[in-house]
């Protein structure tokens, strides 16, 4: 992906290296006219009842499902992923409308909140147009998974997608065009990053969510605070993926491919640092690199492949000299360890053993198919490990004793655990970190509250 001129952005196929599509940039007029579409739109949708508001987003859940298949070409030929894990994604988006339509009202009914009024409630109203900032590792999710409780709460959204990812933006844009929805009540920017501090400063906003980097968060975060506008920040991870020595060794290595070299190892719960008790950790390596050995790295747009390329070659490029420094300073290459030689941003699945929490892979955030893999003495140590990092967004839990391990999940810093599974986004429970992961929720009743406001309600005369 390049600007061109500062009037175009260039997206570029990164299985191939060669050029999808080239995009003309908003200029003010336009980004003006699509923050007046927005407000206008909001006039209109947030006095909609949640049954109105519910039908274009049942039938958006259709037509996702109804053209799957085009839909998930277009993320796979952009950013990369598998065109297996693309359908994946459009048919979670369609799920989550489906499930936000259904469940909004509940969601978002009146609390009674008994006081000295003679009657007091509390009622959760809509703020007006939210901006996203969304980055390309789950294009389509990462939309929806914002859009669809936002818009059920009676706010409209305004997209700034990645630019690397726009057609896709322009997409999703159509998806909620076709289903019906509001006019302006979704709208798309195409403006490159740095034109975005306006954008959240624009009075029209009410109130920003991002998914990106810590960088683009705290700058973000700076502008809206300047101008006391909410914020919800989804950023980087390095999740933890803690193999106990009672562990079933065999199922948490079958997860550990999965978890690790799905999407290319780009998502930012995606477990980075596989953290094992010394007395399975050899038994757990050897199985590890057995089954990663078998991927099927290729052409994303063969069902047969498991893993595609790198969104963009600066990444795989990042990845490698974290890979690199991490030898340098020790680290032992069990699996891969370099690029794929030949035309694309690939990059072999890769396993390191011998860190230690000084090495790159362990203190950084690795977004790419490299895991590392620590050594811990007991289960305290598996722990310490754990939780020494900058990131707490999500992680993992290996063991048999279920109620030991609840107890060690609660002294992990993260904003999810996962005993004995892989750690995923799902529209029935809270999503979110703390640290330097960021902070607020997405999905579940926390995500549709994020961007409400809260309303007291006092009715008197007061009560004697």
């Amino acid at each position: 992906m390049s600007t061109i001129a500062a009037t175009t952005i260039e997206t570029r196929n990164p299985a191939t290296g060669g050029v999808l599509a080239v995009h003309a940039i908003h200029d003010r007029a336009a980004v003006d006219a699509a923050l007046e579409r927005a407000r206008a739109a909001f006039s209109t949708w947030h006095a909609a009842t949640l049954q109105e508001r519910a039908i274009p987003l049942r039938r958006a859940a259709a037509y996702l499902r109804e053209h799957k298949a085009r839909i998930a070409r277009i993320a796979t030929l952009e950013m990369g992923k598998t065109i297996v894990e693309s359908e994946a994604e459009v048919e979670k988006c369609a799920w989550n409308c489906e499930f936000y339509a259904e469940h909004a009202a509940t969601y978002l009914a009146d609390e009674d909140a008994p006081s000295s009024a003679t009657r007091s409630y509390v009622a959760f109203r809509p703020l007006g147009a939210i901006l996203a900032i969304m980055p390309w590792n789950f294009p389509f999710w990462q939309v929806f998974r914002f859009a669809a409780p936002a818009l059920m709460a009676g706010n409209v959204a305004v997209l700034k997608h990645a630019a690397n990812v726009t057609e896709c933006a322009l997409e999703i844009e159509r998806v909620f065009e076709a289903s019906g929805l509001v006019r302006g009540a979704f709208t798309t920017l195409v403006v490159p990053s740095g034109d975005m501090e306006s954008v959240v400063a624009d009075p029209r906003v009410a109130a920003v969510t991002l998914t990106g980097s810590e960088a683009a968060g705290s700058h973000v975060a700076a502008t809206a605070g300047r101008h006391l506008k909410k914020t919800v920040l989804e950023l980087g991870g390095s999740d933890a993926f803690i193999v106990l020595a009672d562990a079933d060794v065999a199922a948490a290595a079958a997860v550990a491919v999965k978890a690790r070299f799905q999407n290319a190892g780009q998502s930012c719960i995606a477990a980075k640092r596989f953290i094992v008790e010394d007395a399975v950790h050899d038994a757990f390596v050897d199985e590890f690199v057995a089954r990663a050995r078998t991927l099927r790295v290729g052409d994303p747009l063969d069902r047969a492949t498991q893993m595609g390329p790198l969104a963009r070659l600066d990444l795989r490029d990042a990845l490698d000299d974290q890979v690199r420094r991490t030898v340098a300073m020790g680290g032992h290459v069990v699996l891969g360890g370099a690029p794929i030689e030949g035309p694309g941003a690939y990059y072999a699945p890769t396993i390191v053993t011998g860190v230690t929490d000084a090495m790159p892979l362990f203190a950084e955030e690795t977004f790419g198919p490299a895991a590392a893999v620590i050594r811990a003495r007991d289960a305290e140590h598996a722990v310490a490990l754990a939780n020494a990092s900058p990131y707490g967004l999500g992680g993992n839990l290996w063991t048999r004793d279920l109620r030991r391990a609840q107890a060690i999940a609660a002294r992990l810093e993260s904003g999810a655990v996962f005993i004995n599974g892989m750690t995923a986004s799902d529209p029935r429970l809270p999503f979110g970190g703390v640290k330097r992961s960021g902070y607020g929720r997405e999905l579940a009743a926390f995500g549709i509250r994020e961007f409400v406001n809260v309303q007291t309600v006092w009715i008197g005369p007061p009560r004697g």
